[in-house]
């Protein structure tokens, strides 16, 4: 029996906007969509799809056992305990451990089977677009991070941020968001990409141009000019 979605409701905390409910039902459908198109195995991508966050994503759940830094292990582990009550063969769990376990940007263990890539890909999709800025802006309040903060040098050319340094959704978007639609395995999700990732790069320039206040001299001198 597969897990349903009025059970996965209940694996993750009310009102999280990143990271919760709303964010695995996305990754579902778009998972689920991509996966019927190349024939894989849908079961495994319903059951991956519905657990892949839902232990230790929320930066509060940080600790030094575990939390956001490893929270795809703690939902594998947690995966493992609900299929196996549902009943799942062992290899199958392991599938979805697999799926779970690879589906991160930062990992160092890469998506193999093709289900592993499709969960990886769909969940990377949602942070593209509208809702990948969103998301991102979301997770920098729940960080306590600042949404912009001028990248020093030494974070602009090794991506590591300097003592003292906010690492702010800007920051992040620099880091990561710009560069996930290069790492995406399966055509259906780099065409769908394509789209999202010019709107999330039009809004982070945006932001680091008002930020900054690119422009806005010769506009207004601009104007003033015309008034005269």
């Amino acid at each position: 029996m597969i897990p349903t979605i009025d059970e996965a409701r209940d694996w993750y905390p009310e009102n999280d906007p990143v990271h919760g409910f709303d964010h695995a039902l996305r990754v579902l459908r778009l998972a689920k969509k991509i996966g019927a198109a190349m024939g894989a195995d849908l079961e495994i991508l319903h059951a991956a799809a519905l657990l892949h966050d839902a232990v230790g994503a929320n930066p509060a759940d940080d600790s030094e056992n575990g939390g956001r830094a490893s929270h795809e292990d703690e939902s594998a582990d947690f995966a493992c305990s609900i299929l196996e009550k549902a009943g799942w063969p062992e290899e199958r769990i392991g599938h979805v451990q697999a799926c779970i376990r690879s589906h991160r940007f930062r990992t160092e263990e890469k998506p193999q089977s093709l289900e592993a890539r499709i969960l990886f890909d769909a969940d990377k999709l949602d942070v593209n677009g509208a809702f990948g800025a969103a998301r991102t802006l979301g997770y920098a309040i729940q960080a306590g991070q600042p949404f912009y903060t001028t990248p020093s040098k030494t974070f602009l050319e090794t991506g590591r941020t300097e003592p003292g340094e906010a690492h702010s959704a800007y920051h992040e978007y620099l880091f990561k968001l710009r560069r996930v639609r290069d790492r995406l395995h399966t055509p259906a999700a780099r065409k769908l990409a394509e789209q999202r990732h010019e709107v999330l790069v039009m809004f982070f320039e945006q932001l680091a141009a008002e930020a900054e206040g690119t422009g806005e001299d010769k506009i207004i001198h601009t104007v003033k000019v015309q008034e005269e």
